[in-house]
C-alpha cells in the first residue's frame, strides 16, 4: 500500500522534498496525521526526523473518498431527497395559491394573505422534514450553506462537506425535474415560472440585503436555539416559523431563497440567471456573519453539533459534543489543539 512521507529540510528553506515509501501494516487512527516531533512512531514502527523542522504526513491513498462514501451515503442520499422534497412542495404549494386556474387562487384575492398561506405549506414541509426519521439522521440542512456554516465552525468534515452540497445540489435539480413534469404547463406560466428567485422590485440591492438578512436571521436562530438544552428539540419548529414570516413579508423583495441550490435548481429549467451571484453570495455571507457573531458572543466550544435535531436515537457522522450511549457513540470527537483534521 503506498504511502507519502514528506521528510525533513532543515530550517530556513521555503519547500519540502515528497518521497514515497512503503509502510507494510500501518495503521493509524484517523485518516491523516500531521505531527513536529523529533520521532513518531504508530503499530512499532518508527519514523525518524532528526535535527529538522519535520511534517511527517501520512495517507492512505484514496481512503477518504471511497471510506467516506462507503459509511456516509445514507446522510448524502437524505440531504439530495430532503431538497428535492423541498423543491416539489414549493412548486406545489405555489401553484396552488398563485396560477391564475386555481380555484383557491381565485378565491383568495388578496396576495399578503396567499403568501401566508404559501408560508405557512413550506414551513410545515420543512418541519417535516427536519423530525422526520430521516432529517434526525443527515441533520436536515438541506441548504449547501447551512453545510459550509458548520464546516467554517469546524462540526462537519471537509470530505461529508464536499458530498452534502453536492448531494443538496443534485437533489434539488432532480426535485425540480420532477415537479416540472408532475405540473406541466401549469409551472411554466408566468404567475409560477418555475418558483424562479429573482429581485423584486425595489431591485438587486435591495435584493442583496433582503437575501443577507432573512439567512442571518435564520443561521443565528439555529446556533442560539440548538445549543440550549431545553430549546434544542424546538429548532425545528422555530425554522419553521421563519420560514412562514419570510415568504410572507420578505418573498416580494428576493423571492425568497437563502439556498444556492434552491435558487439553481429553479433558474436552470426556467434559464433564468437574473442575478444570480445575489443568491450564491448575499445567503453565504450572511450565515457565516451569524456563526461569527455566535462564536464572539459564546465561544466556538459552545457549538454541539450540525444537526437541527439531536434528541433522538439516530447516528451523528459530526464531530459532536452530544453524550452518546454506550455502544452507540458514532460521532468523531473535536481535533485536539495543536493537530491537524
Amino acid at each position: 500500500m503506498p504511502w507519502a512521507e514528506s521528510k525533513g529540510t532543515p530550517l530556513g528553506t521555503s519547500f519540502l522534498e515528497i518521497s514515497l515509501f512503503v509502510v507494510p501494516n500501518l495503521r493509524i487512527r484517523r485518516q491523516y496525521a500531521v505531527y513536529y516531533s523529533d520521532f513518531w512512531s504508530a503499530d512499532g514502527v518508527t519514523l525518524p526526523s532528526k535535527r529538522h523542522c519535520s511534517v511527517i504526513l501520512i495517507w492512505q491513498s484514496g481512503s477518504f473518498t471511497m471510506n467516506a462514501l462507503r459509511h456516509h451515503y445514507p446522510e448524502y442520499l437524505i440531504e439530495a431527497t430532503g431538497l428535492g422534497l423541498l423543491m416539489i412542495a414549493a412548486s406545489l404549494v405555489t401553484a396552488i395559491f398563485e396560477h391564475p386556474a386555481s380555484p383557491i387562487h381565485q378565491a383568495i384575492p388578496d396576495p399578503l394573505l396567499r403568501r401566508f398561506l404559501i408560508g405557512i405549506g413550506m414551513g410545515l414541509t420543512v418541519i417535516s422534514i427536519i423530525y422526520s426519521p430521516w432529517g434526525k439522521q443527515s441533520g436536515a440542512h438541506i441548504n449547501p450553506v447551512v453545510t459550509l456554516t458548520f464546516f467554517r465552525l469546524g462540526k462537519v468534515k471537509p470530505i461529508d462537506a464536499f458530498f452534502y452540497i453536492a448531494a443538496q445540489f443534485v437533489g434539488g435539480l432532480l426535485g425540480m425535474v420532477l415537479a416540472v413534469n408532475l405540473l406541466g404547463d401549469a409551472i411554466v406560466h408566468p404567475s409560477v415560472n418555475y418558483i424562479v428567485t429573482v429581485p423584486g422590485g425595489p431591485g438587486v440591492v435591495i435584493a442583496f440585503f433582503a437575501e443577507f438578512m432573512i439567512s442571518f436571521g435564520i443561521m443565528m436562530m439555529i446556533l442560539l436555539v440548538s445549543n440550549i438544552s431545553k430549546l434544542a428539540r424546538f429548532t425545528g419548529l422555530f425554522a419553521g416559523i421563519l420560514i412562514t414570516l419570510y415568504i410572507t413579508l420578505e418573498a416580494p423583495l428576493s423571492g425568497m431563497s437563502m439556498n444556492p441550490a434552491r435558487t439553481l435548481a429553479s433558474a436552470i429549467p426556467a434559464q433564468n440567471w437574473t442575478a444570480i451571484w445575489v443568491y450564491f453570495t448575499a445567503p453565504l455571507l450572511g450565515m457565516l456573519f451569524a456563526s461569527e457573531v455566535y462564536v464572539r458572543l459564546q465561544g466556538q466550544e459552545a457549538v454541539r453539533c450540525a444537526k437541527l435535531h439531536h434528541q433522538n436515537n439516530k447516528r451523528c457522522i459530526f464531530r459532536c459534543n452530544y453524550s452518546h450511549p454506550k455502544g452507540f457513540d458514532l460521532s468523531d470527537p473535536l481535533p485536539r489543539k495543536g493537530r491537524y483534521s
